[in-house]
C-alpha cells in the first residue's frame, strides 16, 4: 500500500504511486519529473528504446525523486497486467495513471490513410486507457481514491484537418473520459483529460519551420507552451486539490481554442 500521507499541502503527492505512461521523453518525462516533484513514486513506462529511458530514469533519480522504470507495450493487454502488477510490487498499487504514450500522427489527406492506421490510434487513445484503468480500478476502488489523466489534444476542438485519424481517435478518448467520470464517481475516482497545444519537444525537431511559424503567430498568449504549462494542469488533477474535479477536458494552449 502506499505510504502515509502529507497533507501539508493539497498539492502535495507524498504517499501516492503514479504511473506516467511513455515517460522516457518529450511531455510525459516532464510529467514524470513533475509528479516526482510534487512527493509521488512515480513508475515511468517505455516500450522501446532502453537506453534514452535509463539515462531518463537515471536523472528522475539524480534529481532526487523516487520511482522506477518500466517496459511496457500498453495496447497489449498481457503487457499491461504485467506492468500493473510489477509496479504494485516495486512501489506500491497506482493511485494516479497519467495515459500520456502515443504513436506517430503523420497528417495525411484521408484517401491515404487505410483502416490500420485508424485502429493504431483508437489502441493508443481508446484500448490503452481502457486496459490500463481496467488494472488499477480494483485498488482505487478499494481505497475510494484515485486519478485517471489522459493526455488528449486540442486538434478535436480545432477540428484540424488532413489528421481526421488521430482527431477521430481522440474525440473517442474524450467521450470515453466523460463516461468514465461519471461511472466512477461513487468511488472518488476522478477522470480527466489535459488537451495541450503545440509544445516543442524532441518529436517536433524536424517538422517543417512554416508550420510551426504559422502556428505560432495564431497563440493568442503570443508566447509558445512549455512542458511545464502541461506538467503544472497534471499535477493539480493529480492532487486532492482536484477532488471535485472530473469529467474535464482542459486545454492547455494558451487560448487557442476559447470560445
Amino acid at each position: 500500500m502506499s505510504t502515509t500521507r502529507d497533507s501539508s499541502s493539497p498539492f502535495s503527492l507524498a504517499g501516492r504511486v503514479a504511473l506516467v505512461t511513455g515517460s522516457s521523453k518529450g511531455l510525459g518525462r516532464a510529467m514524470a519529473f513533475a509528479l516526482g516533484r510534487a512527493g509521488a513514486k512515480v513508475a515511468l513506462n517505455f516500450a522501446n528504446g532502453r537506453e534514452k529511458a535509463e539515462q531518463t530514469f537515471g536523472e528522475f533519480r539524480d534529481a532526487g525523486f523516487e520511482g522506477g522504470l518500466f517496459q511496457a507495450n500498453v495496447i497489449d493487454e498481457a503487457d499491461v497486467n504485467r506492468l500493473i502488477a510489477e509496479i504494485a510490487e516495486q512501489l506500491g498499487p497506482v493511485d494516479v495513471l497519467v495515459v500520456n504514450a502515443t504513436p506517430d500522427q503523420p497528417q495525411k489527406p484521408i484517401e491515404d490513410y487505410d483502416w490500420a492506421f485508424y485502429q493504431s490510434m483508437l489502441d493508443f487513445f481508446v484500448k490503452s486507457p481502457y486496459l490500463l484503468a481496467r488494472a488499477v480500478l480494483p485498488h482505487m476502488k478499494q481505497q475510494r481514491w484515485g486519478r485517471l489523466i489522459n493526455i488528449g489534444s486540442e486538434v478535436f476542438h480545432r477540428g484540424v484537418g488532413n489528421f481526421s485519424a488521430y482527431v477521430a481517435a481522440k474525440g473517442a478518448q474524450d467521450g470515453w473520459t466523460r463516461s468514465m467520470a461519471t461511472e466512477l464517481a461513487p468511488w472518488q475516482i476522478t477522470c480527466n483529460i489535459v488537451a495541450p497545444g503545440w509544445i516543442p519537444v524532441e518529436r517536433h525537431e524536424n517538422d517543417p519551420q512554416e508550420l510551426k511559424d504559422g502556428y505560432r503567430a495564431l497563440i493568442p498568449m503570443d508566447r509558445w507552451g512549455v512542458p511545464d504549462d502541461v506538467t503544472g494542469a497534471i499535477t493539480f488533477l493529480a492532487s486532492d486539490a482536484a477532488s471535485f474535479v472530473t469529467g474535464q477536458n482542459i486545454c492547455v494552449n494558451g487560448g487557442m481554442t476559447v470560445g
